[in-house]
């Protein structure tokens, strides 16, 4: 029961700050700076929780140029770690779905978010070439989940290449950050939702620099044994 009330409030809350926040957003248009507003509405969730994050190597993210950070992927609480290190002018890629889902996809539109429709592969290639431009020309960091979907497994699953396309394609650095389990927790299997300490680690970036596409696979499979 415990556990069905507070992921029910981590949902209505989430719809609730979308709601109120989306026209003050409005206001000035689609824009990252959106996203501040996105993480003030969802950083007080970590303690009505009681759940203690812990951010190391934060001072790895302490450069001005653009970037792309890969993070693994547990369940919907990654948004109150997110939250926790993402920097200015930095929007997340999600799937085009999310667009649709009332105000909450209002907001995330407002916010800057990328959106990409995973069952079309030209599509998404398109918005990935896109997206390297901006990234360029607009100073813009990007934060994708490179396994692609929800995962509380031991171990992460196969990386999808998107990710590293893109920082190829801009030719800009990777920082990848972990999360770490949620297990002692949060699961959603055993219905288990209690206070915790959750630990966030930015491992030091990761060079594009001169890399061609030749080099993906290579570059995702060494990122994710870093992480």
């Amino acid at each position: 029961f415990h556990y069905f009330c507070k992921v029910a409030f981590f949902n209505c809350w989430i719809v609730a700050m979308a709601t109120l926040l989306s026209p003050f957003a409005a206001l000035r248009g689609r824009s990252v700076e959106n996203m501040k507003l996105l993480r003030a509405a969802i950083l007080p969730l970590k303690r009505f929780y009681g759940i203690k994050m812990q951010v190391w190597g934060s001072e790895h993210l302490n450069i001005k140029e653009p970037y792309v950070i890969v993070c693994n992927h547990q369940a919907s609480l990654d948004l109150m770690g997110m939250v926790e290190f993402i920097p200015d002018r930095c929007v997340p890629v999600a799937k085009k779905e999310l667009m649709y889902m009332g105000t909450v996809g209002w907001a995330c539109w407002l916010s800057g978010i990328i959106f990409i429709d995973r069952h079309k592969r030209e599509d998404a290639i398109d918005v990935i070439a896109q997206t390297a431009r901006t990234m360029r020309r607009e100073n813009i960091r990007v934060l994708i989940f490179p396994e692609g979907t929800r995962n509380q497994d031991k171990s992460m699953l196969p990386f999808k290449r998107g990710a590293f396309h893109l920082a190829v394609q801009a030719q800009v650095p990777i920082f990848p950050i972990v999360i770490s389990p949620y297990w002692d927790f949060f699961s959603s299997k055993d219905k288990k939702f209690t206070s915790g300490t959750c630990t966030i680690r930015i491992l030091p970036k990761v060079e594009t620099q001169g890399l061609s596409p030749k080099d993906v696979p290579e570059l995702t499979e060494t990122v994710r044994q870093a992480m």
